[in-house]
């Protein structure tokens, strides 16, 4: 008779990892990342062989549309999604405890990156109501770079006390692209000196380092 066997895994999302996904052009929030994980450990379970029936699945954001999505992703797989899945299903428990002790182990032995010198790591346990960590995060807020790869700059704690605290800083580009920018302000753009002259083929002073080489500019290939 075979023995019942279980098997843990989890997937870490690093601070840069998710930095990278939450500046890119195309939206993309926790949600997504966090559907997007539950399917690569779905999938990753059934590439190692593993003949799932069933999975249960604490929400993220709406739970009919979330199963809906595993549901039609892994067809073969009776797919459960519902709200505080930890409180009703013992194995999504389970999950939740791995999930916190792996956070947890990263947090307590996080290495920093950059040279802070002697650095006071007895920063709490990183959540928001947590005095020691509010305490960390006052006192290591740098009013220009922000803060050490070590705090996720997206996460609202963090945007809060940057806010009130920092120096602000406004990119033009917030509200309107570079081009109208730069004809606001009476500028030339980058792309201008990428495109042919707007006054025809006006000829214009060389510098000395282009004639000497007999380098001259070209319109076309």
């Amino acid at each position: 008779m075979c023995q019942p066997v279980i098997v843990i895994t989890v997937y870490t999302h690093t601070h840069n990892n998710i930095v990278f996904n939450f500046g890119s052009r195309t939206k993309y929030n926790l949600n997504a990342l966090s559907h997007d994980t539950a399917i690569g450990l779905i999938q990753y379970a059934l590439d190692s062989g593993v003949q799932l029936k069933e999975v249960f699945v604490d929400t993220v954001g709406p739970a009919e549309k979330y199963e809906e999505k595993l549901s039609q992703r892994f067809p073969g797989i009776q797919v459960t999604v519902r709200p505080k899945a930890d409180s009703l299903f013992p194995v999504v428990s389970a999950a939740s405890i791995c999930a916190k002790v792996a956070r947890d182990r990263v947090v307590k032995g996080w290495n920093f990156a950059e040279d802070l010198g002697e650095i006071d790591a007895d920063y709490g346990s990183g959540y928001p109501n947590d005095p020691k960590t509010k305490e960390w995060l006052l006192k290591y807020l740098d009013p220009v770079f922000g803060y050490p790869q070590f705090v996720r700059f997206s996460w609202s704690t963090a945007q809060t006390l940057m806010d009130s605290k920092a120096v602000p800083v406004h990119w033009d580009d917030d509200e309107e692209d570079g081009e109208k920018a730069a004809q606001r302000q009476n500028n030339r753009s980058m792309l201008s000196y990428f495109s042919a002259s707007a006054e025809g083929d006006r000829a214009q002073q060389t510098h000395r380092f282009f004639s000497e080489r007999r380098l001259k500019s070209l319109k076309s290939l």
